[in-house]
């Protein structure tokens, strides 16, 4: 059936309320929207859905939520796992509540019982929560930090992580095999608790994330010590974090936290930022503004489900607020963790650093300086949450760190998913010691620079919409994968590695192996002098993403080298 004829029966089929096709009926005379609506099934991928909000097979909306939940309750009765039930979360994105209700309706309706949150929590406190009550899955409704007009969905397993390889497939399976959306079941609210099997979780799981994360840090006495000098500005970016972070800051004995006004409160409209992504410089510019105004030492940004945490801090030779990647800002909680867990003679013999093969290589050189094995997975950091499932199964390694380049990290086990919130608080208290050692977060950076080597990394971007965009996506892929470059910006290229088919080439010796990791829409390249760049589509936006890192004489140095091996990269699909 095609697109115009789908259309058509969203608008005569009795199943869709009138404000939906009210909504279809407003577009009837632009058959290009009609197309981009229609012309497929918002995928359910490895991690879920996402999406941009509206009526339509290719728009988030209570019905693709209805059925994406009908293909995870299928799958989880075909388990025989229904008797554990559901956590489910949401944020402050548009519709992000009646989104998170139609889930627990549907789970209920198939006798799965759902327990729900009552309002708006961060991510990782429903990683933290399905493992504290047991349940078989988790779902949070988030789009992370994409744009207003955004959704998403994001499905987790009894571990807590992200659900990774079988599972994610045999699900993606369940929710395909729907192609009528009769087959989906929904109930009322007042049926489903009648049954029992809807339950609003109690603030009582919020005490317990806080117990967990306050046990994570090493040295209270020092934040004891600094909490009347520190000054910390935070905005949560119009997200769900703004809550949870002042109260740990708070417990902790954080005296001095200035909360961005303007952004403190929910708004799924996030009208104050173009995007509320905490990696765009421009959503800092009101907490740069608060934290001149008041001689911040750090400036903190969480996006709307907190689970990403962008940093700025004060240089005092120069006066000016300085940014830190998410490479950097995980380098300085992992560098403290290392140096003070071996100074308290806690740090295991068997640990283990968990990063993705596209983040910063630096931790490559802290892990050897500590002894401690550094491991890489794909991109996501569902792959670094499965490798906490491992460690526990196997005993091989005992977790210590888990980050990666987009502004995620994970300390403790806890949660299998990053959090902001803890990141936080590992962060306050780095800056705390820095300050007891009467040295700035970026002295501390500086310091690592000169001890570990001048890494620098970048990302670049190309987004491409619709259907014709995914097509141009697909075709850049395989030209590069079909023609190999023996060079990159002047570089050589010594390994490939191209995880779709699992095979890893050492030009150098012209040696063929495998990846080690499983099946990925992902082409890499080791170059010389310690660079690399790899080449991946987005699995939740339309775009593809080129990221890039090289090893430098010095900060000029490196950021030259950046400079010439980006042009190169973005050449490769001219």
């Amino acid at each position: 059936m095609n697109a115009g004829k789908i259309y058509e029966f969203w608008l005569k089929d009795s199943y869709f309320d009138e404000d939906t096709k009210e909504e279809l009926r407003n577009i009837a005379e632009d058959e290009k929207e009609i197309e981009e609506r229609f012309y497929r099934d918002l995928e359910f991928g490895t991690g879920g859905l996402r999406g941009i909000i509206g009526a339509g097979t290719n728009r988030m909306n209570i019905y693709t939520v209805r059925k994406a939940t009908q293909g995870l309750a299928n799958f989880i009765l075909k388990e025989k796992a229904e008797k554990k039930g559901v956590a489910i979360a949401y944020d402050s994105r548009n519709m992000s509540p009646e989104f998170a209700k139609e889930t627990a309706l549907c789970m209920a309706a198939n006798g799965i019982k759902a327990y729900i949150f009552p309002s708006l929590r961060p991510t990782p406190i429903l990683s933290f929560a399905l493992r504290e009550l047991g349940c078989t899955a988790g779902v949070v409704v988030t789009a992370s930090h994409n744009p207003p007009e955004y959704n998403g969905y994001k499905v987790y397993w009894e571990d807590g992580a992200q659900i990774t390889h079988p599972k994610d497939k045999e699900i993606i399976g369940e929710v395909s095999a729907i192609t009528d959306y009769s087959q989906v079941k929904t109930t009322t609210e007042d049926a489903a608790v009648k049954a029992g099997l809807y339950e609003v979780i109690g603030t009582d799981m919020d005490d317990k994330y806080m117990k967990a994360l306050k046990k994570l840090i090493l040295h209270p006495e020092v934040i004891r010590e600094v909490a009347d000098s520190l000054k910390i500005v935070y905005t949560p970016l119009h997200g769900t974090g703004n809550l949870p972070v002042r109260r740990v800051l708070k417990e902790l004995g954080f005296n001095h936290v200035y909360v961005v006004k303007e952004q403190e409160l929910p708004d799924g409209n996030f009208p104050t930022v173009s995007c509320p992504n905490p990696e765009d410089k421009n959503a800092f510019s009101l907490a740069l503004k608060l934290a001149k105004e008041v001689n911040a030492d750090i400036v903190l940004a969480t996006d709307p489900d907190a689970d990403r945490l962008g940093v700025y801090a004060k240089n005092t030779k120069t006066g000016e607020y300085v940014s830190f990647t998410g490479n950097m800002s995980g380098m300085l909680i992992l560098e403290y963790i290392l140096s003070q867990r071996k100074a308290m003679n806690r740090l295991p013999k068997n640990g283990a650093v968990v990063t993705t093969i596209v983040s910063g290589k630096m931790a490559r050189e802290i892990t050897k300086a500590y002894n401690v094995d550094l491991i890489e997975t794909l991109t996501g950091f569902k792959y670094i949450g499965e490798q906490i499932k491992f460690f526990e199964q196997n005993h091989e390694h005992e977790y210590i760190f888990g980050y990666e380049e987009s502004y995620g990290c994970l300390v403790g086990t806890h949660a299998r998913d990053k959090d902001a919130v803890a990141a936080v608080m590992a962060l306050c208290e780095v800056a705390a010691w820095c300050k007891y050692q009467g040295i700035t977060l970026a002295d501390q950076m500086e310091k690592l620079f000169e001890t570990y080597g001048f890494y620098k990394e970048g990302l670049c971007t190309v987004t491409l919409k619709g259907l014709d965009g995914a097509k141009k996506i697909a075709s850049m892929m395989e030209s590069i994968r079909n023609n190999i470059p023996k060079n990159i910006g002047g570089l050589k290229v010594t390994q490939f590695r191209d995880y779709k088919e699992d095979v890893r080439i050492d030009l150098t010796k012209d040696v063929k192996g495998t990846t080690g990791l499983p099946a990925s829409n992902v082409l890499y390249f080791e170059l010389e002098d310690a660079a690399w760049c790899c080449i991946r589509p987005s699995g939740t936006e339309p775009k593809i993403k080129f990221y890039i890192g090289v090893r430098g004489q010095n900060d000029k140095d490196a950021a030259v080298r950046l400079e010439t091996l980006k042009k190169a990269v973005e050449g490769l699909t001219a």
